[in-house]
C-alpha cells in the first residue's frame, strides 16, 4: 500500500531552499506532543478514551508510536506524544472528519489542551540501523512568526451581508501578554467562502483564545452566525470547539524572496484541488515558490501556503504594483477541480509595532 507520505514527495530528501522557514514537505520524521489537563475525579475516563483512540489511531497510515505520561508533580496533567513517519499523514488525520469524531470521548473529561508539532533534526540512541527515519536536514531559520489561518463557507446570497459585517469591525487589542502580540490579520472572500489570515508572535493558542474573549469580535462572530452554512453556538464548547476544528486552514510553507521589503501588496489566490489531491497541489506551489524565491527578478516577496483537505490557497506578498498571476503552471492543472482564483480583500490590518 502506498503511504500518503509517498504519494505526497516522490524525494523524501529533496533539499530545501534555505528561504524557506516553515515546510511540512521535506519527508522528515515528525514529533507531536499534546499536552493535556485532565478533570479531577476524571483519571478512569480519560485512560478509557484514551486505551479507545490509541488503537484507532495505530490504524492511520503513517503513524509510528505514541506514549502516555502522567506528570510526577501533577497527577491531573499528561502528556501525550506521537511518531510520525511525516507530517503530511498527521495533517491528513488531524483535518479530518476521522479525528473529531475520534477525540470527542476526550471532551468530557478533559479541562484543556496543548498540541505541538517538532519535525526531528537530531536523535541520539533508538535503533542502530533504520534506512527510513529521515531527519530535517537544516535547522530553519524563522522570523519569529506563526501564520495559520481559519476558513468556512456561508449559505449562498448572504455573501454580500457576510463581506460588510467582515469588513467593518473594529480591531481587537493586539497585545495579549508580555510574550504574545497580533501581527497582522487579513480576510478575504471568494464565492461563499471566507479565509481569515492571523499571523502573530508567541504562542499561537494563547493569542486565539485572546482574540475570541474580544468584545469587537465577538460582535462580528455573532454577527455572521446566521448566514453560516455548519451551524454553531459560541456558548456552547463543544459547538463552538468543533467548528475551528473544521475552519482550521494550517500553513504548510512559507518562503521568503531574495528582496527583504517592509511591505508588499498582499493577495490571497484559491486553488479548489480534485478530491485527495490537496496535499500534493500544496507541494508543487510550495515547489513553485521555493523557485521564485531564489530568483531576484521575481515579484514574489514572501509566500504562504495553506491546506486542508481539498482547499488549498495560497497567500502572496508581491512588489507593489506588480500584477498577479493566478493561472497554475501547466503541472497543476491536473490536480485542480477549477478555475485557480485570486480572491477578494475585505479587511487587512497589521499592529503598529508588529
Amino acid at each position: 500500500m502506498t503511504t500518503i507520505s509517498e504519494k505526497v514527495s516522490e524525494k523524501l530528501t529533496r533539499p530545501v531552499s534555505k528561504r524557506v522557514s516553515q515546510s511540512v514537505f521535506d519527508g522528515s520524521r515528525l514529533r507531536v506532543v499534546l499536552l493535556v489537563d485532565v478533570f479531577d475525579g476524571a483519571q478512569q475516563e480519560f485512560l478509557e478514551a484514551y486505551e479507545q483512540l490509541c488503537n484507532q489511531v495505530a490504524q492511520v497510515p503513517g503513524h509510528v508510536s505514541d506514549q502516555l505520561c502522567q506528570s510526577i508533580e501533577n497527577p491531573s496533567q499528561w502528556l501525550i506524544t506521537s511518531e510520525w513517519e511525516s507530517a503530511p499523514p498527521f495533517l491528513a488525520w488531524v483535518n479530518s472528519e476521522e479525528h473529531v469524531e475520534m477525540v470527542k470521548p476526550l471532551h468530557n473529561c478533559v479541562r484543556d489542551t496543548r498540541s505541538l508539532r517538532f519535525q526531528v533534526v537530531r536523535e541520539t540512541g533508538g535503533p542502530a540501523v533504520d534506512a527510513v527515519r529521515v531527519l530535517q536536514e537544516e535547522p530553519r531559520m524563522g522570523d519569529g512568526v506563526i501564520r495559520h489561518a481559519l476558513t468556512f463557507t456561508v449559505r449562498p446570497g448572504s455573501e454580500a451581508q457576510v463581506a460588510k459585517i467582515l469588513a467593518d469591525y473594529a480591531s481587537p487589542e493586539a497585545k495579549v501578554d508580555d510574550s504574545t502580540r497580533l501581527c497582522r490579520t487579513s480576510l478575504f472572500m471568494h464565492g461563499n467562502r471566507v479565509v481569515r489570515a492571523i499571523e502573530v508572535r508567541g504562542d499561537l493558542m494563547v493569542a486565539l483564545r485572546h482574540v475570541a474573549r474580544q468584545p469587537e469580535v465577538r460582535a462580528v462572530e455573532e454577527a455572521i452566525n446566521p448566514y453560516l452554512e455548519q451551524d454553531r453556538d459560541l456558548d456552547d464548547q463543544d459547538s463552538a470547539r468543533v467548528f475551528f476544528t473544521r475552519a482550521a486552514l494550517p500553513a504548510v510553507h512559507h518562503v521568503s524572496g531574495v528582496e527583504e521589503l517592509a511591505e508588499g501588496d498582499r493577495h490571497a489566490l484559491y486553488y479548489p484541488a480534485r478530491p485527495g489531491c490537496g496535499m500534493r497541489l500544496a507541494e508543487l506551489l510550495a515547489q513553485q515558490d521555493e523557485a521564485a524565491a531564489e530568483d531576484p527578478a521575481s515579484a514574489v516577496l514572501h509566500s504562504t501556503v495553506f491546506q486542508r483537505d481539498d482547499v488549498v490557497v495560497r497567500l502572496v506578498e508581491q512588489r507593489p504594483g506588480t500584477p498577479v498571476d493566478a493561472v497554475p503552471a501547466h503541472a497543476l492543472t491536473a490536480l485542480l477541480d477549477g478555475d485557480a482564483v485570486r480572491m477578494k480583500l475585505l479587511t487587512d490590518r497589521r499592529s503598529p509595532d508588529a
